[in-house]
């Protein structure tokens, strides 16, 4: 992998590096345990584990970081396990995100937790690089914005051109990196804890670049956010991990409330829509992976026939108004409609919902370096049935160009809908685009370097090329 240039220096004051926590659920996590140190394994999997994995935003691709450096796949076939790339020029990755299917591809390393490396991976050039001033915890892209999130504040960058547009300081402090970004880049929206003691969701609006409102979610503190593909709706988990709930966006009213267990407290580590919004999934420290149904529920719902099943459960409705609002909302909320019992109870895991050759299928990949392929009966429900487990830690032969001659035979997605865009909004007539990158405001700019030169993508449907990597403060920026 070319690079940009000489070593990028870190930027002005700032808090000291942190911890170097992974990032929060969603996408793409950690897959570290916490507590550990820079540049630690997980010990389950020996020296070539995983450290991190991540689906790409339309769950077509799936990268996976290692100590050796990072991998990304095709997830176009159940049977076949197509390795798109595979580059060891970089060790000890613990972030790694993929652009939709485009080659651009962002990586964040151990060795240089401060620096965040965007690449085009087909030519094997460097198109920048940011270095910040503590850890980058996390790192979430769609077709407009970049944001990158460190433990005290959070930084967005136009992604066409990497300018810095705006700058949150002093958010709440944030080890986990937990955040969530809407990949529909028309609806940009950036949410992230809004306190350390309760489960307070901040919604910013990464167009306009305002804060959009604030959402009292949950008791206790955040531990996962996820938006559907769309970016109409927000779903949330505390660190209990017994309650999942969905708002609506940008209003923040609750929509949907299910109940993943009751006896005891979970870590969940992933939480996802599906592409249609049909369903969501959380798995956690647990053998259980949960798919609960986002049903369309009406008033004028038909009358049910005379039986005892049905005098019983209208007696138990009726019931529910003479009780506590607590227990009332208990017996209330909904029960998973499929769920997964996974064979490496506490590994830590990354779940995706995806449409593979036509059919919906659960993908959870483990910390142990193995991708697993679940059925999913999307009328029925039930126990998701295993049909294929593959090993990504194998090595597998590389096959650049057979990702864009197997794309699967799935519904159109938002992102194949994106592609037959056209024209691009330039940068001037952009929402939010600002040309001092923040400079005038006073924020911390972090310190990047230039690509050598113009660097387009091969796939430019898929994502708008990157011009040049201009710099958001003179004097601060070097080109290589």
């Amino acid at each position: 992998m070319g690079s940009g240039g000489g070593a990028a220096s870190t930027a002005g004051p700032g808090p000291g590096p942190g911890p170097g926590a992974g990032p929060g659920p969603g996408r793409g996590r950690c897959m570290a345990e916490p507590g550990q140190g820079q540049g630690q394994g997980l010990g389950q999997g020996g020296p070539a584990a995983l450290s991190c994995c991540s689906y790409n935003q339309d769950r077509t691709s799936l990268a996976i970081g290692t100590t050796t450096g990072y991998k990304l796949f095709s997830l176009s076939s159940v049977e076949h396990l197509d390795q798109v790339h595979e580059s060891n020029e970089i060790p000890d990755v613990y972030i790694v995100e993929r652009l939709f299917s485009s080659s651009l591809v962002v990586v964040v390393s151990h060795a240089k937790p401060q620096q965040m490396n965007v690449y085009h991976f087909k030519k094997g050039t460097e198109i920048c690089n940011y270095s910040y001033s503590s850890n980058i915890l996390s790192i979430r892209l769609n077709r407009q914005r970049l944001i990158v999130c460190l433990e005290e504040s959070i930084y967005i960058h136009n992604i066409k051109d990497m300018k810095l547009l705006k700058t949150i300081m002093d958010t709440p402090p944030n080890a986990t990196g937990l955040c969530a970004l809407s990949i529909n880049h028309a609806n940009s929206y950036l949410a992230y804890p809004g306190s350390v003691t309760s489960g307070e969701i901040a919604l910013y609006d990464g167009n306009t670049l305002k804060t959009a409102c604030t959402i009292p979610a949950h008791d206790g503190p955040l531990a996962a956010l996820t938006f559907n593909s769309t970016g109409s709706k927000l779903a949330s988990a505390s660190e209990k991990g017994t309650v999942i709930r969905v708002f609506s966006i940008p209003g923040g009213q609750k929509l949907y409330e299910f109940r993943r267990g009751m006896k005891r407290y979970v870590n969940i580590s992933s939480l996802v829509f599906s592409m249609d919004s049909q369903f969501l999934c959380a798995s956690s420290n647990t053998e259980t992976v949960h798919i609960f149904k986002l049903e369309h529920l009406t008033d004028s719902r038909p009358e049910e026939p005379p039986t005892w099943s049905g005098y019983m459960g209208k007696m138990f409705q009726a019931a529910t108004n003479y009780l506590p609002a607590q227990v009332s909302g208990m017996i209330n909320q909904d029960r998973a409609f499929a769920t997964v019992r996974l064979n490496t109870s506490g590994q830590r895991n990354v779940c995706a919902l995806s449409t593979i050759q036509k059919l919906p299928r659960l993908l959870v990949t483990t910390s142990d370096g193995h991708l697993y392929i679940y059925n999913l009966d999307p009328q029925d429900g039930g126990e998701c049935v295993l049909i294929k487990k593959h090993s990504l830690l194998g090595s597998g032969k590389t096959e650049e160009n057979k990702e864009n001659d197997l794309q699967p035979p799935v519904p159109q997605s938002y992102a194949a809908t994106v592609a037959r865009q056209s024209t691009v909004p330039s940068t001037s007539t952009m929402p939010g685009y600002s040309e001092d990158g923040g400079a005038l405001r006073g924020e911390v700019i972090p310190e990047h370097e230039f690509a050598t030169g113009p660097v387009c993508l091969d796939d430019e449907n898929e994502f708008p090329p990157i011009i040049l990597c201009r710099g958001g403060q003179p004097g601060r920026a070097k080109r290589s």
